[in-house]
């Protein structure tokens, strides 16, 4: 009796099974990292990671622009509202000592013509204690005062009280400091203060008291009584 020596026939996987258990095999290697080797890597690589910061680095840099210009325009803000309620205190003052106020163009007789550079006058009258017998020593203390909380609230301020016809340049139509007028001309009062050059080529400040390349011009100006026509 004679055995069959040939070898069995190999099972086989229907094809469609196959294949599954492929995909299962893969999805397994990729999921464990059995075959980490030879599969193909995902991620970021190092140049795409710097060329994203230093998108985000502009993109911050950006930001931190606005916020500082948004800090010096509300600063400038801030400034202007304070100088026009000193003004507007100034022309009541003013207003309730007209004798004085319109008295003359001489600011020896009238301490309510004022070109303030950062000096306060030095008048030792003060009327809280009841030594002002006069309408001059009102006003004296009146400017005094004044000009002290305004070299306090404003940087580098400049202050020019005068009889003027004509504040604004006629050529250019900017504020001018100078002042052209006489008793019968309103009164007007003109602020200025130190603050960034709005050239953005200049290399320093404009100054409000007119010193080097950045002289400014007054900020603020505003009426405060009519002259007296007499």
């Amino acid at each position: 009796m004679k055995h069959d020596q040939r070898q069995p026939t190999p099972l086989r996987w229907p094809r469609g099974l196959a294949r599954m258990h492929r995909m299962k095999i893969a999805r397994s290697r990729i999921r464990f990292g059995a075959a980490r080797g030879s599969l193909p890597h995902r991620g970021f690589t190092l140049v795409e990671v710097l060329v994203a910061i230093v998108v985000l680095s502009f993109g911050v840099l950006g930001v931190v622009g606005m916020q500082v210009a948004a800090l010096q325009s509300n600063k400038e803000a801030r400034n202007q509202s304070v100088a026009v309620a000193l003004g507007r205190e100034l022309g009541d003052m003013m207003r309730s000592n007209k004798d004085i106020a319109l008295l003359t163009t001489n600011s020896t007789v009238n301490p309510y013509l004022i070109d303030f550079n950062g000096t306060v006058p030095t008048t030792t009258t003060n009327c809280f204690t009841g030594a002002c017998a006069t309408t001059l020593a009102v006003a004296q203390f009146n400017v005094r005062d004044w000009l002290t909380r305004v070299k306090a609230a404003l940087p580098g301020a400049r202050v020019v009280v005068c009889f003027d016809d004509e504040p604004y340049d006629t050529a250019d139509g900017r504020p001018q400091w100078d002042c052209n007028g006489g008793t019968d001309s309103p009164a007007v009062v003109k602020i200025g203060w130190t603050q960034k050059s709005i050239n953005s080529s200049a290399t320093e400040v404009e100054r409000a008291d007119g010193v080097g390349s950045g002289a400014a011009r007054p900020i603020v100006i505003l009426p405060l009584i009519p002259g007296s026509g007499t």
